[in-house]
This record gives C-alpha cells, structure tokens and sequence, in this order.
C-alpha cells in the first residue's frame, strides 16, 4: 500500500496574513508612546517656561525698586537674593536709546574687544527678541530700561530631549530591525539547508537500490525490449537529478555560462511529457540560440519547473504556459524569462506573499515551491525573480534575471 499523507495534517499556518496587522498594531503602539513623550515633555517645557519668566519679572521688579530706593540694606538684600540669584538665565538690559547697560549670562566669546562685543550682544538681542518679547521697566521722567532674556540651557535641552530621545529609539529600533531580520533569514537558512541535506541523504539509499533493479532488469532477457524499463530509467536519472539538487542547496553553487535557450528546453522536456495534454509548453526568445547565461543547471532546472508546476495548478490542468526569453529594457546585460499562464491570476494583496514560506492556495501543499524558487535565484544566482504582471481570471507572468 503507497505511503500517503492524511489530509486531516494540517500544513503551515499562514502567519504572514497577519503579518501586516502585527506591524501595524506595533508602528501604532511606537507612534502613542512617542505622542504621549512629546506631549508630556512639553508640559514641563511650559511650566519650566512660565517659571523663567516669572523670574525674569521678578528680576524687573527688582531692578525698578533698586533704582527708586536708597537704603543700603535693602539694596544689598535685592543683589544678592534676586539679581545675583539669577545664574541660568541670559539677560541683556538696554537704555531707552537701545544701548547696552549690561548682561549676564551670556557665554561671550574671549578675546573680543568692545566693538565686538556690543555687536556680538546685538546679535544676541535680536535672538532674545524671537523668543520672549522684552520687559519694559518704567523709571519715570520718560525713561525706561528694556529687559531681554531667552530660554536657559536646561530649558533649551529639555525642549529638545524628546526629539533626541525619538532618534535614539528610532535608531535602535532600526538596528535591531536589521539584526533581528539577519537573525532570522540566518535561521530560516540553516533549517532550508539542514531539510535539503538531510533529504539528499534520505533519498539515497532507495535510489542506489532502484538503480541496482534497473540495471538487473535492463539486463534480463525477460525485459530486454520492454518500454517501460526505458521510462523506468528516466525516472530513476530524474531521481539522481533531484538528490543532486537538494545536495547543492546550502553548499556554493558553482555557475558556468550555458546556452541558456538549450538549458530551458531540457528544463521542461521532462515535464511536458508528464502533463496533461491539454496543457501546452512554449518556448520563444528574442535572443540569438548560441545566449549564454551563468547558471547552475540542476538548481536552473528546479526554478522552472517549480514556476511551471505552480502555473500548471492555478490553470486546473488546462491552458497554455509561454516561456519568453529576452533583453530587458534596463539592463541589457542581463537576460530576462518570462513565464506566462493563461491561470486563475493572483489578487494584488497577495503579489508580496506568493514567495513567502508557507504560503498556497492548494489544500495540500507546503507552499515552498516558488519560497525555494526565489531564494535559489536570488541567493545562488544573485539574480531576481518577480510577478512582472499578473491578473486575476487572466494569468500570471513571473521574471526571471540572470547574469550573462
């Protein structure tokens, strides 16, 4: 009795539909935290502020009263408890003519002489001007002294803090996006390859007995000119074939340059034969027959047989598949296969998915086929395979890149 898989075992859950809703529900969660830092951040940027500027008022009290008073004792207790207290704060005050009565806390560049530091103080004036719009302290007898100042040091750097902080997260969390995705194409690599090893290696055995029987059968009288035993050579060389496959996935695959016209009919030669015959295989190129392209032949061999196989289920067995070999427009040094079935076609929201992992429409299936397609063109050959078109009740192209 042939071994058979239950239809009852399930195949692999289609994560990857919810993979874009679990990146939304996380950018949304990173886009509230940030919101709620920001926000947060400036309510004590306000208040810090509404406090500085309440000193700074404080501070023109202070200079009116100095000037209107004339006890000792209470001009020393206004220097040293509200004016000299003031250590964060930049101030300038200016006359009535706009001249320059003093500053403090303003980091003055050493080594400039009096012109430049009335211009430098200018500059710094017309800084104070676009933040906080001057104190007016009246004098009396049509005199008044202006009081400028600007946010301090610690208020500037806790107005920035939250964008800093954005940025470091950000990148952060761009490092361990990058480091993660390594991670996991790097394990997702190690199970590709250790499935193929071990399956060359499970594959060996019953093949070196069945080439053993074809051989002793090949040779028996008996079954001398039976057609069958033909056949049954062909399948035991597609064996050897496929176990030679699996045995260079992990390993450098060594690419030589192959007619490659040649090398995609002997691809679907197999498989045209073992069809339905309401199937048909094209082939057509705008390239001269000798093209060379650098492949390695038995991984080349799977790509397009996987593609066919998979455009082969989505047309129910009945149709026609055109294989297209050309120059694309972009790049004339490259050489472009174009894969086209008359199929179901493949809905735009699912175009992303096709060459993911476990992804398949079928109800029994891995969905590895066109997963392991991509990843031996694009990782093996350093070329590209894509949906160039597609359409849903139309058919389906797929592209296929190779250095030549």
């Amino acid at each position: 009795m042939p071994f058979m898989i239950s239809p009852s075992i399930p195949s692999f859950i289609p994560v990857h539909d919810q993979k874009s809703r679990i990146k939304l529900l996380i950018i949304v969660g990173a886009c509230l935290i940030a919101a709620a830092t920001v926000v947060y951040t400036n309510i004590l940027v306000q208040r810090l502020s509404e406090r500085e500027k309440h000193a700074i008022d404080l501070y023109a009290k202070a200079q009116r009263y100095l000037i209107n008073t004339e006890q000792e004792s209470d001009i020393r207790f206004i220097y040293d408890e509200i004016i000299s207290a003031n250590t964060t704060i930049p101030v300038i005050l200016t006359g009535s003519e706009g001249d320059i009565q003093g500053a403090e806390n303003v980091n003055i560049p050493p080594g400039l002489s009096e012109k430049e530091t009335i211009r430098f103080l200018r500059g710094e004036i017309e800084e104070m001007k676009s933040q906080h719009p001057p104190i007016v302290v009246e004098l009396g007898a049509g005199l008044r002294t202006y009081i400028y100042y600007k946010d301090s040091l610690l208020l500037t750097q806790l107005r920035f803090y939250p964008l800093v902080q954005l940025a470091i997260i950000a990148c952060l969390g761009v490092i361990a996006y990058f480091a993660f995705s390594y991670s996991r194409r790097a394990e997702q690599n190690r199970v590709w390859v250790g499935l193929a090893k071990e399956t060359a290696h499970q594959l060996g055995t019953p093949l070196s007995s069945l080439m053993a029987w074809h051989s002793y059968l090949k040779e028996t009288e008996r079954f001398k000119d039976e057609p069958i035993i033909e056949e049954l050579g062909k399948d035991v060389k597609r064996l050897e074939i496929i176990t030679e496959r699996f045995s260079n996935i992990g390993s450098v695959p060594v690419l030589k340059d192959e007619n490659i016209l040649q090398v995609t009919k002997n691809a679907i030669a197999y498989l045209q034969s073992r069809v339905s015959k309401k199937v048909t295989i094209e082939i057509k190129t705008d390239l001269p027959t000798d093209t060379p392209a650098k492949v390695n032949i038995p991984l080349f061999d799977w790509v397009v047989e996987n593609i066919c196989k998979n455009a082969i289920d989505a047309m129910d067995g009945k149709g026609s598949i055109t294989l297209h070999l050309r120059r694309p427009v972009r790049n004339k040094t490259q050489i472009a296969i174009d894969i086209t079935d008359t199929g179901k076609g493949i809905p735009k929201s699912k175009l992303e998915s096709v060459f993911q992992p476990g992804y398949t429409t079928k109800k029994r299936g891995w969905g590895l086929g066109l997963a392991l397609a991509k990843r031996i063109i694009e990782n093996y050959h350093q070329g590209r395979l894509f949906v160039k078109w597609s359409e849903v009740g139309k058919g389906t192209t797929f592209r296929i890149l190779l250095n030549s």
